[in-house]
């Protein structure tokens, strides 16, 4: 009975350890592959190659999107396909299943169907889509925010990243500027498997979030200019220091998403000073605000609310401040239907199941603009994420590519019919 069928525990572990070690970080359990470095790029070499080893027909856009496609001996081509898939592309202290764990149980998933001679009617496709972490190349989505039309592949290859190089040039440079058309082909629906990437789960002792909604972000680059002198001769009233206003600004986000309370969050996850000597006060800061909420209008209060501290600011220091909008997306409603089968799929293999939302972006919004979407998430340990201790049984791991297994099949369809 088709209903009954698992996915094979031991070698959907194999195959994140095995991707693991690409870029694997020293004394630890997890790995640093960047978009389009190297490492990226061998990544992305091991998982086309399981994917040919399936036979799927495997197609690369022109941002590098990878998408492998199978049909089965009796799937109507002409169809559209149910798709699944994530990103292989890490943060700089990334873990191994972020990402990684959707797109390996894709491949999971489509290699127990092929053992068990189930014929899909639609095609099945797994993607992993370029640059998901925007740690590199900002906005974070990247990939597929191309793939579903919301930035043209012209703008994305002249993005300059965070070492100056182009988008367009990277992506050329690792093989892996393709001619697929983009935007893709629209999917019937589109889930995504995931690692929590928060406490929630875990300390509710869940064994499965369906994932109804994202919450909205906002990333903004905010540049200081003031002037560097002595800092010793120098009196604190007569400083332009661009130091203590990137200070101030952190402190003023921080303080914010207390006030505004809720699922409001606030952080400051990069600053740069120049010229950054023990004996000079600082001429120029370079940060970076994260803002997100589950409710658009606060999200645009809280933005409203920096821009005018830093307005202030600005003024009261005699510092110039400028912003540059990083990434802008609203929050993100799924499927209800989707979400729905993912609870009752869970709750028929006896696993106990919250509807949720995600505090953390994915691929799978993107995909709500065009097809309907929904999320499977697994429990993090301790809840943390972007963090080589990141770690998810493989227990939790097969509880939800299990899920993901039976939600897929009834999308697809058996089909073994002869045309």
């Amino acid at each position: 009975m088709m209903d009954s069928l698992q996915i094979n525990s031991d070698r959907l572990w194999a195959r994140i350890a095995e991707l693991a070690q690409i870029g694997a970080i020293p004394d630890t359990y997890g790995c640093s592959r960047l978009a389009l470095t190297d490492e990226d790029k061998e990544g992305r070499d091991l998982v086309v190659t399981w994917m040919r080893d399936l036979g799927m027909e495997v197609s690369i856009d022109g941002v590098g999107n990878v998408v492998g496609t199978w049909f089965g001996d009796h799937t109507d081509h002409a169809l559209p396909p149910v798709m699944t898939g994530s990103h292989i592309d890490t943060v700089r202290t990334g873990g191994r299943f972020d990402g990684n764990l959707g797109v390996l149980a894709g491949l999971e998933i489509v290699e127990v169907l092929i053992e068990n001679s189930f014929s899909p009617l639609h095609p099945i496709s797994v993607g992993f889509f370029t640059g998901e972490e925007g740690a590199r190349f900002a906005p974070d989505m990247l990939g597929s925010l191309v793939y579903v039309g919301g930035m043209s592949v012209e703008t994305a290859h002249d993005i300059n990243g965070i070492d100056g190089k182009r988008f367009g040039d990277e992506l050329e440079r690792i093989g892996f500027l393709g001619n697929a058309p983009c935007p893709g082909p629209v999917p019937k629906a589109f889930l995504e498997l995931h690692i929590e990437q928060g406490p929630v789960l875990e300390a509710s002792e869940i064994a499965i979030g369906a994932v109804d909604s994202v919450q909205g972000i906002s990333w903004t680059e905010i540049s200081i200019d003031g002037q560097s002198n002595h800092a010793g001769t120098t009196p604190m009233h007569m400083r332009r220091d661009a130091g203590f206003a990137v200070s101030q600004i952190a402190t003023f986000v921080r303080q914010l998403a207390l006030d505004l309370g809720g699922n409001q969050v606030g952080t400051v996850g990069m600053i740069n000073l120049q010229p950054n000597l023990v004996n000079v006060v600082a001429s120029q800061a370079l940060m970076t605000v994260d803002l997100r909420n589950t409710d658009d209008e606060v999200l645009k209060n809280a933005e409203k609310q920096v821009q005018e501290f830093c307005l202030a600011l600005s003024k009261s220091e005699n510092v110039e401040i400028a912003s540059k909008v990083l990434a802008r997306f609203e929050p993100v409603s799924f499927d209800q239907a989707l979400v729905k089968d993912i609870i009752s799929t869970s709750e028929s293999l006896n696993l106990s199941v919250n509807q949720m939302t995600s505090g953390a972006g994915h691929d799978a919004q993107m995909f709500a603009r065009v097809c309907p979407s929904a999320m499977i998430f697994v429990p993090s340990k301790h809840g943390l994420s972007h963090n080589p201790a990141e770690y998810t049984s493989q227990d939790q791991i097969s509880d939800g590519a299990n899920v993901l297994l039976q939600v897929l099949m009834n999308l697809a369809k058996e089909n073994n019919e002869r045309t």
